[in-house]
């Protein structure tokens, strides 16, 4: 079984930036991918980004430029996944979702909010 820990979320005017993390942790997994989603009122919940354990990025069109994944390097906390974003816009308000790829079967976080103001 896999726990994803979130944190950073919070309110912000457009234009701002804000930076979520992501922590999991576990016994005996191995996780392949982690990511991010986000889902607004009244719409499907859609990526955000996700990042490899090989380091390939997936940026949804919507956040390029804007957004960046990455996810620490060290050893101990290889399974930690950091998600900045610049430029914020109010279309950008919905509950962030941690997610994780482990063996085939997804994991996820309960989640963050992000308000951004206009």
């Amino acid at each position: 079984q896999v726990q994803l820990v979130e944190s950073g979320g919070g309110l912000v005017q457009a234009g701002g930036s804000l930076r979520l993390s992501c922590a999991a942790s576990g016994s005996s997994f191995v996780i392949n991918v982690m990511g991010w989603y986000r889902q607004a009122p009244g719409k499907q919940r859609e990526l955000v980004a996700s990042i490899s354990s090989g380091s390939s990025t997936n940026v949804a069109d919507a956040v390029k430029g804007r957004f960046t994944i990455s996810r620490d390097k060290a050893k101990n906390t290889e399974n930690t996944v950091y998600l900045q974003m610049n430029s914020l816009k109010p279309e950008d308000t919905a509950v962030y979702y941690c997610n994780a790829i482990s063996s085939g079967r997804n994991f996820w976080g309960q989640g963050t909010q992000v308000t951004v103001s206009s």
